[in-house]
């Protein structure tokens, strides 16, 4: 059992309050992503649960059993594995890998049998021989990965640990690392302020931002009902467009929802809205273009279209063109407090 609790979680480093109040619940064998911005507190958070790190104030709990002060790191149940992967550099993978399994005094054949599961589980048997500066970025994450595996932890906790990876080797270990999590099941603490890696990983994400959770929720959820403009805009690449209709409502739409408006039905429930168009990006896949709305809205607010490919309706730059948005797809916000109020809940 390795769910994890955290009730009214605070720290504090003099002024700053780095964790604000949270409350969060880990359930069992399920991969929550915890995402926000530099300095948002999520590695504070997380190193609270791991013990490296005492509450200022709050309660964590591990499987039901409360951990404070008096239980160390290595009584948690708990496996890290942080951005640098933290191999020793003098030791050859295998050893890498057995040196948890030593320092808790498992024989020579159990730590062998071990070894050699978790290797044959990131495909890295062949490798075991080599010492970490003669191993790939991604070499190098796997024989972390299985140094951690082998411990048989309640808890994975990860800071970052694609970080390191050019873009396409973190996709590829992107997919390897929810495998690899679904196969064992174990409970799973991610922090990552990549929104993609979020997406793709999470069962849940929980978006922090200044030492508080502001949303948590299936990531498909958050994403389209993002409850507030932090959370709308910090979400999606491009982020969700906001644009203030009057003094009283701001309205949100993501870009791959606004479209030319005759790429919708006749019948379509959709709202209309002259779009000035000022540049166009080609992307391949799609194109991204940049404008901004004319009718009463501000003229130097941007806004974004992401058009599939398949959408081949010339767009000119200058020209005014007529787009729409299904009206499922629009969110309202209120303009002072920033949170969402078209009255679906969170």
């Amino acid at each position: 059992m390795g769910y994890v609790e955290a009730r009214n979680l605070h720290k504090h480093f003099g002024e700053v309050r780095a964790v604000d109040g949270v409350d969060l619940d880990v359930k069992e064998g399920e991969l929550l992503v915890l995402l926000g911005p530099s300095g948002c507190g999520k590695t504070t958070l997380m190193r609270m649960i791991a013990g490296l790190e005492q509450p200022t104030s709050g309660e964590i709990s591990i499987a039901g059993e409360l951990v404070d002060e008096d239980v160390p790191p290595r009584a948690r149940g708990i496996a890290m594995v942080f951005q640098s992967y933290a191999l020793y550099p003098h030791k050859t993978a295998f050893q890498n890998i057995a040196f948890p399994l030593e320092a808790i005094g498992k024989s020579a054949g159990e730590i062998k049998r071990s070894v050699d599961w978790g290797a044959g589980m990131f495909g890295i048997r062949h490798l075991l021989g080599r010492r970490p500066r003669q191993l790939s970025g991604g070499e190098r994450q796997r024989v972390a990965l299985a140094r951690s595996v082998v411990r048989e932890p309640r808890v994975f906790l990860f800071d970052e640990p694609l970080s390191n990876l050019d873009a396409q080797l973190r996709a590829v270990a992107r997919f390897e690392l929810k495998q690899f999590q679904r196969q064992i099941g174990t409970t799973t603490i991610y922090v990552t302020h990549d929104q993609i890696e979020a997406m793709g990983l999470g069962d849940r994400i929980a978006v922090m931002n200044k030492g508080k959770v502001r949303q948590i929720g299936m990531p498909q959820e958050v994403y389209n009902y993002p409850v507030d403009t932090f959370v709308a805009t910090f979400l999606g690449s491009p982020p969700m467009n906001l644009v203030q209709r009057d003094v009283h409502t701001i309205v949100g739409f993501r870009p791959e929802t606004f479209l030319p408006k005759s790429a919708f039905p006749a019948e379509a429930p959709v709202e209309t809205f002259q779009f000035r168009v000022r540049e166009v990006e080609h992307l391949g896949s799609d194109r991204l273009i940049y404008g901004s709305l004319e009718g009463g809205f501000r003229s130097d607010a941007t806004v974004i279209s992401d058009i599939p490919s398949t959408i081949t309706m010339p767009i000119v730059e200058g020209e005014l063109h007529d787009f729409a948005v299904p009206r499922a797809n629009l969110r309202t916000f209120d303009p002072q407090t920033g949170l969402r109020r078209d009255g679906r809940a969170a």
